[in-house]
């Protein structure tokens, strides 16, 4: 596991990992990982990024709102490597979120070391997008896993909350926030989700893109990161 310190390379530029083929990135929370339409939604870590290394491919995304580990590619061929990778579910991710309320570790049999897992297809909502919503007749499969690693009291409002390792399976549009939103625990400080008083919790969205698996596009050895969540 790689899981040294980021690098601030420039201001909001943090760095994992960077070799010939790749660049592992940490992204902070409120900043886009890709520009966005209009004037105003043109600063995000890939266009700083690009600044630095101009070379550099975009691969995946984080939503603005979630921090954490996002890998870009540094030339066509890694980026197709890559972005091949991710297509076939090859490339593991784990998340970290803090949710509102006391949500109990699963107890079905199909429980394997304290992990859950949430099946519940999701469709945008178009009438309302950029939001995404269950849909069991119109949704595209979408699968979760997650664990609780603890219950915990936000000191500041005595309000209870629990610290959730989260595993997504697909990758759908807000797949992790819906599907907890589902469970009836949104995340802490989800502007789009949570009721107000759950979004007042924190100033952002309390989701972390904590771990990164992958193999290496160029050589094929498997690499892993790290990045502690911030909250």
């Amino acid at each position: 596991m790689l899981a040294a310190p980021p690098v601030e390379v420039e201001p909001g530029l943090r760095l994992i990992h960077s070799d010939a083929a790749l660049l592992v990135l940490d992204k902070p929370a409120g900043l886009l990982a890709v520009p966005g339409r209009g004037a105003d939604k043109q600063d995000c870590l890939s266009t700083r990024a690009q600044q630095v290394w101009p070379e550099a491919l975009v691969v995946h995304r984080l939503d603005m709102g979630t921090s954490g580990l996002i890998v870009m590619a540094r030339s066509t061929e890694a980026q197709r490597r890559l972005s091949m990778a991710f297509a076939a579910r090859q490339v593991h991710k784990r998340y970290v979120a803090l949710v509102a309320g006391h949500l109990p570790a699963p107890v079905s049999s199909e429980a394997l070391d304290g992990w859950g897992c949430i099946d519940l297809p999701l469709l945008l909502d178009w009438p309302n997008r950029p939001l995404s919503k269950v849909d069991h007749a119109h949704g595209k499969p979408s699968t979760t896993r997650w664990r609780v690693q603890a219950h915990v009291t936000l000191p500041a409002t005595d309000t209870p909350c629990t610290r959730v390792e989260l595993e997504p399976v697909t990758g759908r549009s807000h797949q992790l926030r819906v599907h907890l939103l589902a469970l009836g625990h949104p995340i802490v400080g989800d502007a789009l989700y949570a009721p107000p008083a759950v979004q007042a919790l924190a100033p952002r969205l309390l989701l972390h893109a904590e771990q990164l698996e992958l193999a290496h596009p160029d050589t094929g050895e498997w690499l892993r990161f790290a990045s502690p969540a911030p909250f």
